[in-house]
């Protein structure tokens, strides 16, 4: 059981997550009222990185990293309105309130005053852990935490610094409070009446934080500052970008990946009023693709329909999804490289044993803003205006297709409509997609900006999925469920294998992010052998990445053996936790208290459903009502007990669990697969590929376990655990448990 009360210091609004304080609503700045008052002359500490180097060396501290300079990341106007840059994409998950949250909190910032930008490819907006540009892992708060609370210490030391010269007192005898330096016999100075000061004051290497007990932002449950922008409409994208003169491109890709051109005829193409040039240009995998330049995005997709093209697939292999799941289960009966390597001697004379075979089918990313990138070609470099949680990579990219230094290239990151890691690809498909079509267009004859965008059907049929997976068990276990030995074979592509992370993500042969969540946390005697096959199908990360099919597997089996040995699925895991694993305990009785498993009474015809799991350092529990409606499962319920330590705005982590979970119920719905037949892929759009709708969607209750320490991530661990608690339900009704996704129910 959890106890009835934590230990201090805690911050105060940590002490009851479930109360909503709002705070006046407040709007992200754009960037281009942030140019405009930036160009009126407000007065700045640190409207961009140049500024500060423009000045000299009085407002920078040299043994201080670029990620570590307030110069990148804040701007003061005379108003006092604080903006704060940053460092990652926003495409949903909320950093765009959390960082500003974090800075804010240790600046002593008016939050009213709050406003955000967006950062760019520039060194400082690299991840301070990784040393790279990434929105990913779900590391942008975890990685940023102490970061973002030093970048808004040094900048009030600073201030405070301005504000005892202007007074000639000792810095001692000030403090701050909501936007003010309050000095003795009441005298008070707004921040923006101190920025031109501040920013020649020396930047301290060195600051002191707060203690937690004394947090007034961080962890009370705040609006999103973009909440207002996207719920009206006025919220631009990646997609709206309108540079003058400006020409759009679609593109024909070949129906099978590395397929190339053996006949284009594109005189009716030509004719679409609008066309400016039908270009044709190299594609990944050695393929090649046909752009239609036009003056707009309609022109263009009509002209690319008018297109008659002829394809020569016969040098590429065209996988079949039919004829690949045979592959695997023949590769599951062969040898292959060990992940554990436990003995399996005891599987034999084991008292019960459980045999089992899970399918998980490639999954689109399907974002709700399909992939874009805009391009312009300057004399002396080029820029990109494009939402990607890779910006220095992707910079990397176009520089090499443009024949240019890194340095050349700037990447303007704009806000994305959703990604789930589509927008971190290694290779920056999509993105030197766009500028191959730029320099195709310049070499034509055309200067001017070109926008890429592709249609709803170019992104649910243009690869880079969750891969395919087969998994087999073989689990020897004693009446009290005990497990004697489990025998466990992975199938499936890597998708670290010929990417740029290939030598941190594969060892012996295994990438280690399709075994995450394997075992762990559960003491288990595991002998897993892992295949990774090589198929013409680019796959990549999705939300979650391997725990979207390695929790399943865990979690349902665990609930197996519950079922065979007649023992509560809760009691049951929390045996297994022991004294070890304290955050999954609290995340699941908390979820459990909150929900009335064991206490309330069920309608007739529905059960519980229990799932929990550790993802990105983040423990998620849920507790779940489903019931059967004329043959179909039907999800009434969500409750979610998450440990993810500090939890800088629970609003923001109760959004992500909701969305999380209803991500991961599209993987349950008839229709969420993406499957290939001769190569090409079999579906086109939402008609054919499922997504949970809001008539799917249950009540949900999030509840935080409270916890001072740094926080971990909350973008992903929302995910992995829905599915099995939703198939655990569902086989308690039937007494059949679930081996395949998405749901088949005999």
């Amino acid at each position: 059981m959890l106890p009835d009360t934590f230990p201090d210091p805690l911050p105060p609004a940590l002490r009851d997550l479930l109360q909503r304080d709002d705070p006046a609503p407040h709007a992200a700045m754009s960037r281009r009222s942030f140019l405009k008052l930036t160009g009126l002359g407000g007065l700045a500490l640190g409207a961009f990185p140049l500024i500060a180097a423009a000045q000299g060396t009085a407002a920078k501290t040299e043994s201080l990293k670029p990620t570590q300079q307030p110069s990148a990341f804040l701007h003061i106007d005379a108003d006092g309105v604080v903006t704060v840059a940053i460092n990652r994409l926003e495409f949903g998950q909320g950093v765009q309130t959390a960082l500003p949250m974090i800075l804010a909190e240790e600046l002593d910032a008016d939050w009213s005053k709050v406003r955000t930008r967006f950062g760019d490819s520039s060194p400082a907006y690299a991840d301070p852990a990784y040393g790279m540009h990434i929105t990913g892992g779900s590391n942008s708060v975890k990685n940023s935490f102490v970061q973002y609370r030093e970048l808004g210490a040094r900048a009030r030391a600073m201030l405070l610094s301005a504000a005892a010269a202007r007074w000639n007192v000792d810095v001692a005898a000030l403090r701050t409070e909501s936007g003010k330096v309050l000095g003795p016999g009441g005298r008070s100075l707004g921040y923006g009446e101190l920025a031109e000061a501040a920013m020649a004051q020396p930047v301290p290497a060195r600051v002191a934080l707060k203690d937690p007990k004394n947090f007034r932002l961080i962890g009370r449950a705040t609006p999103r500052l973009d909440g207002g922008a996207k719920s009206s409409g006025r919220q631009d994208f990646g997609i709206d970008v309108h540079l003058p003169g400006q020409l759009t491109a679609v593109i024909a890709h070949p129906p099978v990946f590395g397929a190339r051109l053996r006949t284009v005829d594109d005189k009716a193409a030509r004719r679409v009023k609008g066309v400016k040039a039908v270009l044709r240009v190299p594609l990944e995998r050695g393929g090649e693709g046909v752009a239609v330049l036009a003056d707009g995005y309609w022109p263009a997709k009509q002209g690319r329909e008018a297109l008659a093209l002829e394809w020569d697939t016969a040098g590429v292999e065209r996988v079949d999804s039919a004829r690949q799941l045979a592959q695997y289960r023949e590769l599951a009966a062969q040898p292959g490289p060990r992940h554990f390597d436990a003995d399996m001697t005891p599987l034999d004379n084991a008292p019960h044993r459980i045999e089992a075979e899970f399918v998980f089918p490639y999954l689109a990313h399907a974002p709700m803003e399909p992939l874009n990138c805009t391009v312009r070609i300057g004399a002396d470099g080029a820029e990109l205006w494009v939402g990607t949680q890779f910006p220095g990579i992707d910079g990397q990219a176009a520089a090499r297709v443009f024949g240019l230094k890194p340095e050349q290239v700037k990447v303007h990151v704009q806000m994305a409509g959703g990604g789930f890691g589509r927008r971190a690809v290694g290779s920056s498909d999509y993105v030197v997609e766009a500028c191959e079509i730029a320099k195709a267009a310049r070499a034509a004859g055309f200067d001017a900006p070109v926008r890429m965008v592709w249609s709803r059907e170019d992104d649910i049929r243009g690869g880079y999925y969750r891969p395919m997976h087969l998994h087999r068990a073989r689990i020897g276990f004693d009446g009290r469920g005990r497990v004697l030995a489990w025998d466990h074979v992975l199938v499936g592509q890597s998708i670290a294998a010929g990417t740029p992370f290939e030598g941190g993500m594969i060892k012996n042969g295994v990438d280690r992010s399709a075994v995450e969540g394997m075992r762990e946390p559960y003491p288990l005697p595991m002998r897993l052998t892992v295949h990774h096959p090589k198929l013409n199908v680019p796959v990549l990360w999705w939300r979650s990445v391997g725990s979207t099919h390695t929790a399943f597997v865990m979690e349902t089996l665990l609930d197996e053996i519950a079922r065979a040995t007649q023992q509560d699925p809760v009691a049951y895991r929390l045996a297994l936790f022991g004294d070890q694993h304290p955050r999954h305990r609290a995340a699941l009785q908390l979820a459990v208290d909150k929900s009335g498993y064991g206490k309330r009474r069920l309608p007739a015809g529905r059960a519980w459903g229990v799932a929990v799991h550790e993802s990105f350092s983040s423990v998620v529990a849920y507790v779940v009502e489903a019931s059967l409606q004329q043959g179909r499962p039907v999800l009434h319920r969500v409750t979610a007990g998450v440990h993810c330590n500090l939890a800088v705005n629970p609003r923001g982590v109760e959004a992500q669990v909701q969305g999380a979970a209803m991500m991961a119920l599209s993987m349950c719905l008839p229709g969420a697969a993406i499957t290939f037949k001769d190569g090409e892929v079999e579906q086109r759009n939402f008609d054919a590929y499922t997504v949970a709708r809001i008539t799917e969607a249950p009540e949900f209750d999030v509840h935080i376990v409270p916890s001072a320490e740094p926080p971990t991530g909350m973008g992903e661990p929302g995910l992995p655990p829905l599915a099995p608690a939703f198939a655990n339900a569902i086989a308690r009704l039937t007494g059949q448990p679930i081996r395949e996704l998405p749901f088949q129910l005999a």
